[in-house]
């Protein structure tokens, strides 16, 4: 998990920073600390996060061993997955 706001002090540094890790693939999925979801680096909704919230993860495998859920826009066959296994849960 790598906090956006680690990437750099001003904004240019982080993006800078940030497509050098796309570049490399070492990011793959992006999420909210603070909702713990996780969803495309292309997401609509994610894209509207602010920076102090925004999470990249490796893996989707990372996320959810951190405990984040699918995105409901941009993942939605696996959001309603997730949905389905926690009410049989509750």
């Amino acid at each position: 998990m790598i906090s956006h706001t680690s990437l750099g002090d001003k904004a240019f540094k982080r993006n800078r920073q940030l497509k050098i890790l796309l570049n490399k693939k070492l990011v793959t999925f992006a999420g909210n600390i603070k909702l713990k979801i996780y969803g495309t680096l292309d997401c609509s909704s994610g894209k509207r996060m602010k920076v102090q919230n925004r999470i990249f993860f490796i893996t989707e495998d990372e996320a959810i061993a951190l405990g984040y859920r699918p995105c409901g826009h941009c993942m939605l066959a696996a959001y309603k997955q997730w949905r389905a296994s926690n009410l049989v849960n509750s």
